[in-house]
């Protein structure tokens, strides 16, 4: 009794289950564009940890809220005027490198004690917040302007465009002082931290939508010339559809990146406005604010070192995953 004879060469390739199955005999499935992205993603170890910094940076921002309410830290705003050397009328803490103990790790603030590790907690969720919403509500201008642009062409691009540039060369610092010059301090009977943190996000928000409207601008004048856009239209679509529908979600992907390295540039707009004493009044604890504080006490490396330090380590942390992210994005990468 022989042996069936075996299948090789071109017999093999041509069978379509072994094609389909491969050699495991396992079905072989497609990846999704947004799963290839996970992949390439997964394999950047920087962006990784970059998107790692990022969690935990979010964790502390949510903790800065609860921390003297569930973790028993000492309360950002407490004086501890036991703390600073008042006898020789230095007003400096007490101890080496400005106080730091197992109650303040971080050491104490000069002339009030004030903690320092409670107040870069508490610090993290007013920048995050002004940056995140300031960066949703220029993503959300840019975004809708940049579509219409690029789309319709003609008189609308023009007028658009135009409104970018002038937007681009606006005084935006010296606008905000003026503003806050003239801002009350209570709005519609909500407090003034409240109205500082909405004319930030106002501010830096709404002037800066024409960067991201000209790079989506942009990638609408290469879509709408393609052919499942020319598909759409035959079949009878209008603009609007068109406009959500087709293009919409091909440009997830550049607004998505531009959004992950516009907060660290927001953060950083933020912390500027506060150094500048246009930002959060005090005693709310701001990064930006404690730096300006600490411009006064040169001599106390402390103060100014963990401030800055956080905004080094958040702005760093999204720059590296916005870059591992639009690598992940770009098909034309291996």
């Amino acid at each position: 009794m022989t042996a069936p004879p075996e299948v090789t060469g071109s017999a093999a390739s041509a069978d379509p289950e072994a094609t389909l199955h491969g050699m495991s005999g396992k079905a072989i499935q497609g990846r999704s564009l947004g799963q290839i992205a996970w992949l390439r993603l997964k394999r950047d170890k920087v962006a990784m940890g970059g998107a790692v910094v990022i969690v935990l940076l979010i964790l502390f921002a949510v903790a800065g809220l609860l921390l003297d309410r569930v973790f028993g830290v000492v309360h950002p705003n407490e004086f501890h005027q036991d703390l600073i050397d008042t006898q020789n009328g230095t007003l400096v803490p007490l101890g080496t490198f400005g106080g730091m103990s197992p109650e303040h790790p971080l050491g104490v603030e000069p002339v009030n004690g004030r903690d320092i590790f409670s107040r870069i907690f508490a610090g993290a969720w007013i920048s995050l917040l002004i940056a995140t919403l300031s960066t949703v509500l220029s993503v959300l201008i840019g975004t809708t302007l940049g579509v219409i642009a690029g789309y319709f062409g003609g008189w609308v691009d023009t007028l658009i465009s135009r409104a970018m540039d002038v937007f681009l060369a606006f005084p935006l610092l010296v606008f905000a002082m003026a503003l806050v010059g003239v801002l009350p301090d209570s709005i519609l009977g909500l407090p003034p931290e409240m109205v500082r943190i909405g004319m930030l996000i106002f501010i830096i928000g709404f002037f800066n939508w024409p960067y991201i409207g000209r790079i989506v601008r942009g990638q609408t004048l290469s879509l709408r010339e393609r052919e499942f856009v020319d598909a759409a239209r035959s079949l009878g679509a209008r603009g609007p559809y068109i406009l959500v529908r087709e293009l919409l979600p091909n440009l997830v992907a550049p607004i998505l990146v531009y959004a992950t390295l516009l907060i660290p540039t927001n953060i950083l707009f933020e912390s500027a406005l506060s150094f500048l004493g246009v930002g959060i009044n005090a005693p709310t604890a701001t990064w930006g604010g404690m730096l300006s504080e600490a411009s006064r006490f040169y001599t106390l490396p402390h103060f100014m070192l963990w401030p800055g330090v956080a905004i080094f380590i958040t702005v760093l942390a999204f720059n590296l995953f916005g870059d591992g992210l639009r690598d992940a994005l770009d098909p034309r990468a291996r």
